[in-house]
C-alpha cells in the first residue's frame, strides 16, 4: 500500500527543506513538478517536447500534460511505497484532475500538508536573501545578516540580492501564490485530509509536526 503525501507551502516557507527531510526520513519519493519540467526537457522526452510547445510560445502547459508527467513519473520503482507531491497541484481544477487520474490507478492523496507562515514573515525570509558572489553562501538581513554589511562571513565576497527576492518581487509572488492557492487549500479542508502546521517554528519542529501528522499513513513507521 502506497502512501501520497501533498506538501504546499508559499515562496519563503521551507518547502524545499522540509520535502528533503522528509523525503529521507521515510521511504517515500519526492516528486517536484519544476525537476520533473527540467528532466525532460533536458532529456527530450515526448512530454518534455509537447511543454516546451507551449513554452516557447510564452502559453501556459496545460494541466493534462502536467498530470501525464507526473503519472509517468510515479511509475519508477523508487515511487512504490509512495510520493511526496511537491509543487504540484497549484490550484483546485489541477487538484481535480490529479484525483481523478490517481483514482485511475486505484490509488489516491492520503494527507495534504499544509506550511503556514504570515505574509510579514515571508517578506523578510524572502526579500532579505542575500547571496555570496563568489562561494554562493546565503544570508538574510533580517534573520541571519552577515557581521559585515554586503561582505561574506564566509570568503569576503560580495553579497548581492537575486533579482526575483527584491521586497517588490516577493510581494508579487505571494498575491500570486495566494490567489491561486487558498481555493486549493479549503478544498482539501473540506475533505479533512489538510494539516496545516506552523512554518515559523524551528527546522527539527516542524519536521516532527509533519512526520506525527504523516505516521498514521506510512507504510511503515517513520
Amino acid at each position: 500500500m502506497s502512501t501520497n503525501v501533498i506538501l504546499l507551502g508559499p515562496p519563503g516557507a521551507g518547502k524545499g527543506t522540509q520535502a528533503k527531510v522528509l523525503v529521507e526520513q521515510t521511504s517515500l519519493a519526492h516528486v517536484a513538478s519544476g525537476d520533473l519540467f527540467r528532466a525532460a526537457l533536458r532529456d527530450g522526452t515526448e512530454l518534455g517536447m509537447l511543454a516546451k510547445s507551449y513554452m516557447d510560445r510564452g502559453a501556459l502547459v496545460p494541466d493534462e500534460v502536467v498530470i501525464n508527467m507526473i503519472l509517468e513519473r510515479i511509475q519508477a520503482p523508487d515511487c512504490a511505497e509512495g510520493v511526496v507531491f511537491d509543487g504540484f497541484p497549484r490550484t483546485k481544477e489541477q487538484a481535480v484532475a490529479l484525483e481523478e487520474a490517481l483514482a485511475k490507478q486505484q490509488s489516491s492523496i492520503d494527507v495534504v500538508l499544509y506550511l503556514g507562515v504570515p505574509s510579514d514573515v515571508l517578506l523578510r525570509r524572502i526579500g532579505g536573501r542575500q547571496t555570496c558572489k563568489t562561494c554562493g553562501a546565503t544570508y538574510n538581513r533580517y534573520y541571519f545578516p552577515s557581521h559585515r554589511p554586503g561582505i561574506c562571513d564566509a570568503c569576503g565576497g560580495e553579497l548581492y540580492q537575486r533579482s526575483d527576492d527584491t521586497l517588490e518581487t516577493a510581494q508579487h509572488r505571494l498575491d500570486v501564490y495566494f490567489g491561486q492557492t487558498m481555493p486549493l487549500i479549503e478544498y482539501y479542508q473540506r475533505q479533512g485530509i489538510l494539516h496545516e502546521i506552523d512554518g515559523q517554528r524551528e527546522i527539527m519542529w516542524v519536521t516532527e509536526m509533519m512526520l506525527k501528522a504523516l505516521n498514521q499513513y506510512l507504510p511503515t513507521s517513520a
